[in-house]
């Protein structure tokens, strides 16, 4: 289970928005990631020229098979240091909402966008 917060956030500055870059994303593989403390899958996401290919640890096994990720577009957080995530080093934040029981709901577009576009 994720954690789900009811709580607003304290007031920001649409300067403190901005420093969080929220971009668009192509998956282009997704693998099974067994060694994962949480279930989880390994992401290859394509955010365009700028940005390049990079690599996500997501615990999205819940609402989401390996086979429906390819070409499915995404929001991650580009511009957090990465982490290490077991032997995985993940470079982007995938985003997502807590359903009902806290399962992850990736964010996505409506409609087709350009890899590498901001959140704005």
């Amino acid at each position: 289970m994720h954690l789900v917060t009811t709580e607003r956030a304290a007031e920001i500055a649409y300067a403190d928005f901005l420093k969080v870059d929220i971009r668009v994303g192509t998956i282009l593989t997704a693998q099974a990631y067994p060694e994962a403390r949480k279930p989880s899958y390994k992401l290859t996401i394509d955010f365009g020229p700028d940005i390049g290919v990079k690599k996500s640890a997501a615990q999205i096994t819940v609402h989401y098979r390996l086979d429906d990720l390819v070409g499915r577009q995404v929001a991650a957080v580009v511009n957090f240091p990465p982490r290490q995530i077991g032997r995985f080093m993940s470079e982007v934040l995938t985003l997502g909402f807590p359903d009902t029981q806290g399962e992850v709901v990736l964010v996505q577009p409506s409609k087709a966008t350009p890899n590498g576009g901001r959140l704005f």
